[in-house]
């Protein structure tokens, strides 16, 4: 009888745990999405900044250099943006990452392309979650 039930409850506590790995690893992706944007907002930025200060003749070429880098990061976003509309997107954006892999083209925005630790961003989830909490406390 022992037996019966060890077996009988083994399935629920797979699908349980195949659950939370799930949900786990979906929070991973969105904090990894979210620290990516962010830093690609900041880079835009200070772009546009660079471009304003070239404009009254204040640069230099290092800073126009990188200014010109996050110009052609954002060219690449905008390409994948095209990938998007189209029909069965979830197939065709990883097959064209893929295959620029493969070319040797890096067709993902470089804030994209850093892939960080699974500790770091365990430490990023949570540390979201604790400002959630503390902006709950404060509006009550």
């Amino acid at each position: 009888m022992r037996l019966y039930k060890v077996i009988h409850r083994a399935p629920w506590r797979v699908v349980k745990i195949s659950k939370k790995r799930q949900q786990l690893r979906f929070r991973r992706a969105m904090v990894a999405l979210k620290i990516a944007l962010a830093q690609e907002k900041q880079e835009t930025k200070e772009m546009l900044a660079i471009y304003k200060r070239y404009t009254q003749g204040q640069t230099n070429s290092a800073e126009l250099k990188r200014a010109n880098e996050q110009f052609v990061d954002i060219l690449k976003g905008l390409g994948l943006g095209v990938f998007a509309v189209l029909p069965f997107s979830p197939v065709t954006i990883p097959l064209v990452v893929k295959l620029g892999r493969l070319v040797g083209v890096d067709v993902l925005p470089s804030s994209f392309s850093i892939n960080k630790s699974i500790k770091e961003l365990d430490n990023e989830i949570e540390q979201s979650h604790q400002e959630s909490v503390k902006k709950d406390i404060h509006n009550k």
